[in-house]
C-alpha cells in the first residue's frame, strides 16, 4: 500500500531541489501515486505544511540538533521536518505515530543509521511541549521564527505597513487557506450548485459578492459533477473584487491584457452575462488556451484569447471602454496558498516595477476617454503597487484616480491594499484611474 508520508518527503526533496511551483509538483506526485483520498490529504497536508512552516521547523532541529543542517542528508532533514510539522501543527496525528513513522521513514529511505537521531529530536521535541518559540515576537528575527517567513520580507511587511499589519498578515499566512468559489449565474442557480456539490457544504462571503462562496469539505472540487458543468470557477475572495471594482457591463469592449489562466476573464464575462466582448492576452500561445478551455467549460460566449505581448502596442486592437491591468507581480500577497514564494530574495524583483509601469503605460494607449483602468497585483510590496501608481499619475496627466466601491463593508478610496487584516482571505492590491482627455 503506497505511504503517504513517504511520498510527502520524496516530493519535498525534489521541490527544494528544483525551486519548482508546489502545486504542480504535488498535483504530478498525486496524479502518479496509488494513494486514495485521505492518503491524499495526508500527503498534501505534510507537504504544504513543511514548506509552509521550513523556518520554524529548521528552528527546532537545530535547536535539538548536534549536527548543523547543513550537514545533514538532505532526506533525513525533511523526515525530521515532516514529523515536527505533524507534532506541532497537525492535532489529529498522535505524539507516537508521529515519531514511529518518521523512524520508519529513515531506514524505508536507507538512512538506519540515522534513525535514532531522528527518534532522540522528536521526543526531546515533545519533552519541551512541541513549542515551536516561546519568546516574544516583537522582532524581524522573532516573527521571522515565529511565522516562518525570511527577515528580508519581514522587514519589507514592517516598513511599509507597520507591525500590525505585518504581524496579522504572516499569522493568517501559516493558517490553512479558504477555497472559493464563483457561481456561474449563466449556468446554474444556487440551489443547482449546492445539490450539484456531492456533499460539499457552501458559506455565502457578502452581500457586495452575491455569488461567492467558501467551500467546505470539498476535497479535489474539480473532479466534482457541479465543475464539469460549468457552474462555478475556483477564485479568490480579493480577485473577485477585483473584478467589481472595474465592473464592466455587456456595453463595455473590455481589455484583459495579463489574462491567464482566466479567473478574472470569467468572472468579467459573467458579470457581462455574456454578452459585449473581453479581448484576454497572454504572452504565451498555451496559456490562451487555457483561457479558451475555460470559456468552453463555462458556456461563456464573448471572450476572444490570444496570446499577445502586454508591453507592446498592438495598433490592430481597437479602443476599449474598461482595462484590467493585472500585471505581474512577487506573489507575495498569497504565499498562504503559494509557500514556496517567501523564500525567494526581493532581489529577485527588482526589476518587476519597472515592467508593471510598461505593462500599464501601453495598456493606457489602448484606453477610450472616458474609460476606466484597474491596475491590480497579488503581492503587498508598496514598490510594486503604490509606487507604481504614483508613477502612473505622475505621467499620464490624462488620467484621475478612482474611488473604489466598498470592500467587505470598508471604503477604501482610490487605492486599496487588501489583507486579512480587513477580513480578506489574500493579500492584493486594486487602484482605479479614469482617462479625462
Amino acid at each position: 500500500m503506497a505511504d503517504p508520508r513517504y511520498i510527502a518527503i520524496k516530493l519535498l526533496n525534489k521541490t527544494f531541489r528544483s525551486g519548482s511551483y508546489s502545486n504542480i509538483q504535488l498535483n504530478a506526485g498525486l496524479d502518479s501515486s496509488e494513494l486514495d483520498e485521505r492518503g491524499k490529504k495526508l500527503c498534501s497536508a505534510i507537504y504544504y505544511g513543511v514548506i509552509q512552516t521550513r523556518i520554524s521547523l529548521d528552528y527546532v532541529i537545530d535547536k535539538f540538533s548536534k549536527r548543523p543542517i547543513k550537514k545533514m542528508d538532505d532526506i533525513i532533514v525533511n523526515i525530521l521536518r515532516s514529523g515536527i510539522y505533524q507534532l506541532a501543527y497537525m492535532d489529529g496525528v498522535p505524539d507516537n505515530a508521529a515519531v514511529n513513522e518518521s523512524v520508519s521513514l529513515a531506514k524505508k529511505f536507507g538512512k538506519t543509521s540515522a534513525s535514532g537521531m531522528v527518534n532522540a529530536i522528536l521526543r526531546n521535541f515533545i519533552r519541551q511541549d512541541k513549542k515551536i518559540f516561546t519568546g516574544k515576537v516583537d522582532s524581524a528575527k522573532s516573527m521571522s521564527i515565529a511565522y516562518s517567513c525570511p527577515e528580508e520580507l519581514v522587514k519589507s511587511l514592517t516598513n511599509d505597513y507597520g507591525e500590525e499589519f505585518t504581524l496579522s498578515f504572516l499569522a493568517h499566512s501559516i493558517e490553512k487557506p479558504n477555497v472559493y468559489l464563483r457561481r456561474n449565474q449563466l449556468r446554474c442557480s444556487l440551489d443547482e450548485l449546492i445539490g450539484a456539490m456531492n456533499g460539499s457544504e457552501l458559506e455565502a462571503v457578502s452581500d457586495e459578492l452575491p455569488e461567492c462562496c467558501i467551500v467546505r469539505g470539498g476535497g479535489n472540487i474539480t473532479a466534482n459533477d457541479a465543475f464539469r458543468k460549468g457552474f462555478f470557477h475556483v477564485q479568490s475572495m480579493a480577485s473577485q473584487y477585483c473584478c467589481r471594482a472595474l465592473s464592466p457591463t455587456e456595453n463595455d469592449l473590455v481589455l484583459d491584457i495579463c489574462a491567464a489562466p482566466g479567473g478574472k476573464t470569467f468572472t468579467m464575462s459573467e458579470l457581462m452575462n455574456g454578452k459585449g466582448t473581453i479581448y484576454a492576452f497572454d504572452l504565451h500561445e498555451k496559456r490562451a488556451e487555457l483561457i479558451r478551455k475555460g470559456e468552453e467549460r463555462l458556456g461563456l460566449a464573448n471572450i476572444k484569447a490570444a496570446a499577445g505581448d502586454a508591453t507592446k502596442f498592438n495598433p490592430e486592437l481597437p479602443e476599449f471602454t474598461k482595462i484590467l491591468c493585472d500585471v505581474p507581480c512577487s506573489g507575495f500577497g498569497v504565499i498562504g496558498k503559494k509557500p514556496e514564494i517567501k523564500y525567494k530574495s526581493l532581489s529577485d524583483f527588482e526589476r518587476l516595477p519597472q515592467i508593471q509601469y510598461n505593462i500599464a503605460d501601453n495598456a493606457l494607449r489602448y484606453l477610450a476617454v472616458g474609460g476606466e483602468l484597474v491596475y491590480s497585483t497579488c503581492t503587498v510590496r508598496k514598490a510594486e503597487n503604490d509606487e507604481v501608481c504614483d508613477r502612473i499619475l505622475k505621467e499620464h496627466p490624462e488620467l484621475e484616480p478612482v474611488e473604489l466601491p466598498t470592500m467587505l463593508g470598508k471604503k477604501f478610496g482610490c487605492r486599496a491594499t487588501l489583507s486579512p487584516l480587513d477580513g480578506f482571505d489574500d493579500g492584493f492590491f486594486i487602484a482605479k484611474f479614469r482617462k479625462i482627455k
